[in-house]
């Protein structure tokens, strides 16, 4: 018999309305979203860790690190053969992704949620999570990193994004598409994703910040953030990675302070290069001593940069390293 760990967090699949019915808000257990699934696990045990019940709005770094603390500390088990984790979908791209590189070992986890409330007649909250479950104890499912299982689909960390605010099919992998899906009872794995290598960290490092570029937007933040003390700075900018003229300049106060600048693109798909120069191109932004992140997502570069922080890399370290690093 596969024994899985199910971590609950909270989040819309644990989330009903308030006595007043003005809002919905995190109260379910993780007991009660084990005892509401539609049909038995066969062959399955789950054990509940209530680690938490909020809306995956009020993680923040400190907290997904514990998360992925005790995800690995419950993967060290030899009884444990994989963990599912219940989270928001607000956030749960991050904390799946910070897991996925601090990871231990092959073993699966998977992050799943609702868009559904728990008190809404049609849930897809019981659905996702016996299908997360399934995921967890296949054993198609180690050495695929951490994963998002939601409306069927499986998805890799380091690609998914949320696309929606409200539809269930709101998981998406832009330009590399599903890794994976669920028929029935039946998982199949379509491709199996490269994989970055893993981080050991004592602390996350949290004052990294993340901007997104805007036509003839002012750097002033730059200056700002650096000087309230922050470690590292990503910069969502334009197609390639280019950015209004200013920002090269501001760019190379930073980087002089040994303060990282990683430059990623607002494109959901495609990868940043450094091809234009004329002031504010990537070429222009890497001079300043700007890093361009690849494909990796402004939320996620932000994940990776606070990582390498915390081991105690330097700009000039995590600048030489990047690419191998990001994937």
């Amino acid at each position: 018999m596969a024994k899985i760990i199910l971590f609950a967090t909270g989040g819309t699949i644990a989330s009903t309305r308030t006595a007043d019915g003005s809002s919905v808000s995190a109260s379910v257990s993780g007991a009660a979203l084990k005892d509401k699934l539609h049909a038995p696990l066969d062959g399955i045990e789950v054990e509940v860790v209530e680690f938490s019940t909020v809306g995956s709005f009020a993680i923040d770094l400190p907290l997904a690190f514990s998360l992925s603390t005790g995800i690995n500390a419950a993967l060290d088990n030899p009884e444990c053969d994989g963990v599912v984790v219940t989270h928001g979908t607000d956030t749960m791209e991050e904390s799946c992704y910070l897991t996925h590189l601090l990871r231990e070992g092959e073993k699966p986890i998977v992050f799943t949620g609702a868009q559904r409330h728990a008190g809404d007649i049609d849930s897809d909250g019981p659905r996702n999570l016996g299908d997360a479950i399934m995921v967890a104890a296949s054993p198609e499912a180690p050495g695929l990193g951490a994963l998002i299982v939601f409306e069927q689909e499986i998805h890799a960390a380091r690609d998914v994004t949320k696309v929606h605010t409200s539809r269930v099919d709101t998981f998406r992998s832009p330009g590399l598409g599903k890794i994976g899906d669920i028929d029935g009872t039946d998982i199949r794995i379509a491709r199996r994703p490269v994989l970055e290598e893993t981080h050991r960290i004592d602390r996350i490092e949290s004052r990294v910040e993340l901007f997104k570029l805007t036509m003839g937007g002012s750097p002033w933040m730059l200056d700002a953030a650096a000087d309230l003390g922050t470690r590292g700075v990503v910069l969502e900018a334009f197609g390639r990675g280019n950015a209004p003229p200013a920002f090269v300049e501001a760019i190379a106060r930073l980087t002089q302070r040994d303060i990282p600048v990683i430059v990623c693109s607002r494109c959901p798909e495609g990868s940043t290069r450094a091809v234009y120069g004329g002031g504010g191109g990537g070429h222009d932004l890497v001079k300043a001593g700007a890093v361009l992140a690849g494909s990796l997502s402004g939320v996620k570069a932000r994940l990776l940069l606070s990582v390498l922080l915390a081991k105690g890399n330097d700009r000039r370290t995590i600048a030489r390293r990047w690419a191998s690093l990001a994937g």
